[in-house]
């Protein structure tokens, strides 16, 4: 990176000053400012980002309501277009688009005019069979430059995009999917994760049979498939094209608010929810969150060479945030594989020495991540050459206090001047960050620095009242333009209103606890709907987990609270210990020990478990909501989607344990 780097929310100030006289002394005032005149500020983000359109707009926010804003009326945007016009700039200073890796050492890199040949091949074969504006696309799709091609190929031409990871069953898949009817199954016949070579050819052909509106299957071959498949076209034909109408091929202009991507909820109960959000929302949002991730131009001075990898797989959503450095300038580096190694062989270092050999500089994963590495014992000055990095991001779950610290240690230990935890926490839902990342505020271990501008996030307390410095309800007060435009398929905006909208109508309840300081910077303490009540007291289950999983011998925990309609509070703790260590006497007593002297005594649990598994879902979220669910006596098909989850054999313990405690209560 050339030196001095100035972070992008820095450029963004200057720009303030310069163009609209606005200058800040503060960050907190210019938040401020972000959350009252949302008209002056995300028109600014517009400007500032260089965006465009053939058509103006006749407002910014034209109709100031939650759910139901309407943003920018009359523009026109497509994001191929904010992609692909990095292309030329890119490809003259020598930086690719795109750099994979995978398990078998495959590395590939994309160039920007390949990439741009690619997305209007593409494209012309979509509109070929029959695939018009409007219709959508489902894709069965690992972590690779293909699904990021074929996501660019379906906006260029309006159609409306929707991808499932190849490590969801059947079921799992054919549950989202059938909601919204896609025209069109792009799918992988095979994959290699976890150190072995996995069919699913098989399920594609359950998929195709399991969805009647699709009229066409368009394959992404494999070594990997047992069986040939019938199909309609083939990837390496769909991507062939390179003639006249291929060079001629721009991506359409589309209004605003037109629907980009349909995205689930984690479906923990009953139907994923088929969330739609726009394609000029999505945009405008991602280039504010841009700021805030610090992010640039691979290009560019100020970010000369830059790298960007988020580890993640299609099914999660820091998979668009990964797709987002393309629409940056920058250089996008992606993994497809498993991050620990296999069950065989685990290596929680794969992903130290792919940034190393490719050169990342911003190295982001989910918090569970890092926490592995750290109780795993890994040196990240023996994974390679990690002096470029110069970020790391978090999210997913709240990332411990001392992760944090271990990880700062080990990249300065292995030559990295000045490392920079970007620790975001957001959601699915509106495909952004409440709450992220500054490179010029003051970093505190185990929180994260601020609101993010356009944000209006709140604390709330039990009144609906705005608390600092107190655990509370995370609300958003304003619309940001990222927010749903709707569900699929939801008559009258039912299933969206209850979502997020029947605890304080007209405001959107995330169901977050939160914690804002007086400085401005942000604890997220775990899902209000699985927090812990004891004797009058709240407490998110994360501070229970940084203080048990903090022991050595613990490799992971949950814990849930079965206070439910006035029962009394009964909270067991549910803990993984490594191999060889047995929970003994001794044992229980150092876990209890932790808990009083981190907490406070109210907090001990009531029995404590050790188990095999912690029950996650497939983006690595622990299961608490269900589990509770269960012990309070709810049938297990009615509480959690076994496909859903990256473990499901865990449940099978838990459910015995339900038996247990339903048959000693009757």
């Amino acid at each position: 990176m050339t030196a001095p780097h100035i972070p992008q929310i820095r450029l963004y100030q200057d720009w303030l000053r310069e163009t609209r006289g606005l200058a800040f002394d503060s960050y907190a005032k210019l938040w401020q400012w972000s959350v009252t005149d949302l008209d002056a500020f995300w028109q600014s983000i517009w400007d500032y980002s260089g965006m465009h359109s053939p058509t103006p707009h006749t407002a910014v926010l034209a109709e100031d309501r939650m759910p139901g804003a309407v943003w920018f009326p009359g523009a026109q945007v497509n994001y191929a277009r904010e992609v692909l016009r990095h292309a030329d700039a890119a490809d003259a200073a020598g930086c690719p688009a795109i750099v994979s890796d995978n398990e078998l050492g495959e590395v590939r890199e994309m160039s920007w005019p390949e990439l741009r040949r690619q997305v209007a091949s593409v494209a012309l074969t979509l509109k070929s069979l029959g695939v018009q504006r409007g219709d959508r696309v489902a894709a069965y799709l690992p972590n690779v430059p293909e699904t990021m091609v074929a996501f660019l190929a379906c906006s260029s031409i309006g159609a409306v995009w929707s991808v499932c990871a190849p490590d969801m069953g059947t079921a799992a898949v054919a549950d989202r999917f059938r909601q919204i009817e896609p025209k069109l199954l792009i799918a992988a016949d095979g994959v290699h994760y976890g150190g072995k070579p996995v069919d699913r050819s098989a399920i594609v052909q359950e998929l195709r049979d399991a969805l009647p509106s699709v009229r066409q299957l368009l394959l992404v071959k494999s070594p990997f498939a047992a069986k040939s498949i019938a199909h309609d076209a083939d990837w390496a034909g769909a991507t062939a094209r390179n003639d006249a109408d291929v060079a001629a091929f721009e991506p359409e202009w589309l209004p605003f608010d037109h629907p980009i991507w349909v995205v689930y909820s984690s479906g923990t109960t009953g139907l994923p929810k088929p969330i739609v959000h726009g394609q000029g929302g999505i945009i405008v949002n991602m280039y504010a969150c841009g700021l805030h991730n610090d992010v640039g131009a691979s290009y560019s001075d100020n970010n000369r060479g830059e790298r960007y990898h988020w580890f993640s797989s299609t099914g999660w959503v820091m998979w668009n945030s990964q797709l987002s450095g393309l629409a940056f300038g920058a250089t996008i580096c992606i993994y497809d594989g498993h991050p620990g190694g296999s069950k065989d062989k685990p290596d929680w270092t794969v992903l130290w020495r792919f940034v190393a050999r490719q050169q990342v500089t911003f190295f982001g994963a989910g918090a569970a991540y890092f926490t592995n590495c750290m109780k795993a014992g890994v040196v990240a000055k023996d994974c390679g050459d990690l002096s470029r990095v110069r970020a790391l991001g978090s999210t997913g779950s709240p990332l411990a206090e001392e992760v944090q610290r271990w990880g700062t240690e080990q990249l300065k230990a292995a030559g990295s001047p000045d490392p920079w935890w970007c620790n975001i926490s957001g959601g699915t839902d509106f495909c952004g960050a409440f709450v992220g990342g500054n490179r010029e505020l003051p970093e505190v271990p185990g929180q994260m620095q601020c609101r993010q501008l356009g944000a209006s996030v709140e604390a709330w307390n039990e009144q609906g009242q705005p608390v600092i410095g107190e655990v509370g309800e995370l609300v958003c007060s304003r619309p940001i333009p990222s927010m749903p435009l709707y569900f699929w398929n939801d008559p009258g905006n039912a299933r969206y209103l209850s979502s997020y909208f029947d605890t304080y109508p007209g405001v959107w309840r995330h169901g977050d606890w939160i914690r804002i300081g007086e400085d401005g910077g942000c604890v997220i303490y775990g899902r209000s709907d699985a927090t812990i009540n004891r004797q009058g007291l709240r407490m998110g289950t994360s501070e229970i987990y940084n203080a048990v999983e903090a022991l050595p011998e613990v490799m992971d925990s949950m814990v849930v609270d079965l206070e439910y309609l006035g029962r009394d509070s009964y909270m067991p703790l549910f803990v993984v210990l490594r191999p060889g260590v047995a929970l003994d006497d001794a044992m229980r007593k150092k876990l209890n020990d932790a808990i009083r002297t981190a907490l406070s005594p109210r907090f001990l649990p009531d029995d404590i478990y050790q188990v095999a598994e912690i029950p996650r879902t497939l983006s690595g979220k622990k299961q608490e909501l269900p589990i509770k669910k269960l012990l309070l006596g709810q049938p297990i098909e009615r509480v959690v989607n076994r496909e859903a989850m990256a473990n499901p054999g865990s449940l099978d313990w838990y459910v015995a344990l339900a038996e247990r405690r339903a048959q000693a209560a009757a």
